[in-house]
């Protein structure tokens, strides 16, 4: 990690190119459904910033549930899908929902659960 405690992949930096393209080969091999509750201490609040279904996005979609720019508590695992990755169970206001992992973002990057999600949000962005 630079000076900044984050890791060299994940900057702009001249060498970042690099570090990206090794992380990559890297990420290719793991197996995230085994990964990712050794990396991960739920439960973890997360904010959602994607949505893959655009009907999330029409009129009054704010006011409904786990919709993007809400924050919710991520209780744990609850899946692979092959289009949308890992699936986790999640509770907003009392209800239980299931979603991507890959539309969740961890803040601030000083908690614990920050890189792993980052680490798996990028993968799939880039597989």
């Amino acid at each position: 990690m630079n000076n900044q405690n984050e890791p060299l992949w994940d900057g702009d930096g001249e060498d970042a190119g690099d570090a990206f393209d090794l992380k990559c080969e890297e990420w290719e091999r793991r197996d995230w459904m085994v990964w990712l509750p050794e990396n991960l201490v739920f439960p973890f609040k997360a904010t959602r910033q994607e949505d893959m279904d655009d009907a999330d996005f029409q009129q009054g979609a704010s006011t409904r549930l786990f919709q993007v720019g809400h924050t919710l508590e991520v209780l744990g695992l609850d899946g692979e899908d092959e289009k949308m990755g890992v699936i986790v169970k999640a509770k907003e206001k009392g209800q239980i929902g299931h979603l991507p992992l890959a539309d969740l973002e961890v803040k601030p990057k000083t908690d614990r659960n920050y890189w792993p999600v980052r680490e798996y949000v990028v993968w799939f962005a880039n597989r």
